[in-house]
């Protein structure tokens, strides 16, 4: 009896050191992913960009490498294991941030992208090691939870990072644009060699930081996971009578709609600051819109745990926060000033559930596919530098606001995957079940038929 109660303590002891190391790397998550809405105005004057497309790579840059990482990081986590998988992915951020140092002495912006793609590659790595512990560190009935808190976690380092980086990096750059224009080409090098410059400290401690962590963790009593911890992620198996991947529509639906997804979301946070800047606004104030964003996304994130699936299934919350996306989108377009710049930031509300509701809709059922087509959906997150790109060439083309229109087609087809789309294909699957595994499958469609809480089977990309 007492060993009894002596393992108990201990596996909770285990659990609790597991959850704030995993707390600890969601944080980082979210502070790498969205300096960018600070990086883009700071490099555009810095690198003496000339247009929004240019200002728009620094997301290019980033999202590109998890299209690439995506299949790589599975085959270098089956040769390095899960954890020593996250050392490696914190030590290639590592690289990607003193990578900023000679990017910044020499002023190049194309070094500046590269360090953001080294970045994006290690988070690629770490995020797809990362994940799995959420589920198999606890009970799987508490998974959900711990999925939420680390998501929460996640935002709100998103939300002070890109505060704290503007207030030293963007400090007076007001009065440095103006004065800009009345300098020689000697004065200006100088001034935009200085302001290069402010980068340099905050990226160096951040890159040892980051190796700080790759060894602690390398030696921390984090667990590591086997492949088979890692399974069964789906409860109901449609597989068994189907050869190929390709037989799932609703899965390539569903890569398509974290395609829009991720690049709606990217959009309404990196973008925020330059359109505040061509509304008039001035780049003190300005610097801080994108975490108004992050904000409004915890206030959904907090929403959707209290209302999914107690409330609504995850394809009914997905249908209507999608169509708050289209509805702010509208009025962002329709109005002017700070009107406007609020209905962008609403759409973090609108954004905050789309990812813990497309996976497991795109998910359920796939059986022995379910990695592939995990990999698959990570390289959705590809959306993430197209589509800011696109919003960056039509603001060249038609001004920040009306760019924003592109949002609108994105959010409506999320509507539809919400409405139709997930389950295109699965009802045909789900009748050549046996009649055995009816009601699993009903349970699994409609969730709202469990009071158990849903398992999202990855947490958020960024």
């Amino acid at each position: 009896m007492k060993n009894n109660t002596k393992n108990n303590t201990k596996n909770k002891m285990n659990l609790s050191i597991s959850f704030f190391i995993l707390s600890i790397l969601f944080c980082i998550f979210g502070v790498i992913t969205w300096l960018n809405a600070t990086l883009i105005p700071y490099l555009k004057i810095a690198c003496e960009l000339t247009s929004n497309t240019q200002a728009n790579l620094v997301a290019f840059a980033f999202y590109i490498s998890y299209f690439f990482l995506a299949l790589p990081s599975a085959w270098i986590l089956n040769k390095t294991g899960y954890k020593k998988g996250m050392s490696l992915g914190l030590f290639t951020m590592s690289i990607g941030t003193l990578i900023f140092i000679p990017a910044a002495i020499s002023r190049q912006y194309s070094l500046f992208l590269f360090g953001l793609f080294v970045q994006g590659a290690g988070l690629a790595i770490l995020q797809t090691a990362s994940n799995p512990y959420v589920i198999i560190i606890g009970p799987i009935e508490s998974a959900a939870k711990r999925i939420s808190f680390l998501g929460i976690c996640n935002k709100f380092a998103g939300i002070i990072s890109p505060l704290i980086l503007g207030i030293i990096i963007l400090n007076n750059v007001d009065s440095l644009i103006l004065n800009l224009k009345g300098m020689d080409q000697l004065q200006k090098t100088i001034a935009l060699n200085s302001l290069a410059a402010k980068v340099i400290l905050p990226y160096t401690l951040m890159s040892l930081a980051l190796m700080i962590l790759a060894i602690a963790l390398r030696f921390s009593p984090l667990p590591e996971l086997h492949e088979d911890s890692t399974q069964n992620f789906s409860e109901e198996n449609l597989s068994t009578n189907k050869n190929s991947i390709l037989n799932f529509p609703y899965l390539w639906l569903g890569v398509l709609a974290i395609f829009l997804y991720v690049g709606v979301e990217v959009i309404a946070v990196d973008t925020l600051v330059l359109y505040g800047r061509s509304l008039g606004f001035s780049l003190t104030d300005a610097k801080f819109f994108s975490s108004f964003t992050l904000a409004a996304m915890i206030i959904g994130y907090i929403i959707g745990i209290i209302t999914i699936p107690k409330f609504i299934s995850q394809a009914t919350a997905l249908k209507w926060y999608a169509i708050s996306g289209v509805l702010f989108s509208i009025i962002a377009i329709l109005t002017n000033n700070i009107t406007s710049i609020i209905a962008i930031s609403l759409l973090g509300l609108s954004n905050a559930i789309m990812w813990p509701a497309i996976w497991p809709l795109a998910l359920e059922g796939l059986g022995r596919f379910t990695k592939q087509a995990s990999a698959f959906l990570i390289m959705g997150i590809l959306g993430g530098a197209i589509l800011p790109l696109f919003y960056g060439l039509l603001a060249d083309t038609i001004g920040n606001k009306y760019a924003y229109i592109i949002l609108i087609p994105s959010y409506i087809y999320l509507v539809y995957y919400a409405m139709i789309g997930h389950l295109v294909g699965k009802k045909t699957s789900c009748s050549s079940h046996a009649t055995s595994s009816h009601a699993t499958s009903s349970q699994a469609i409609n969730p709202r038929n469990s009071d158990e809480p849903q398992i999202h089977f990855v947490e958020d990309y960024n």
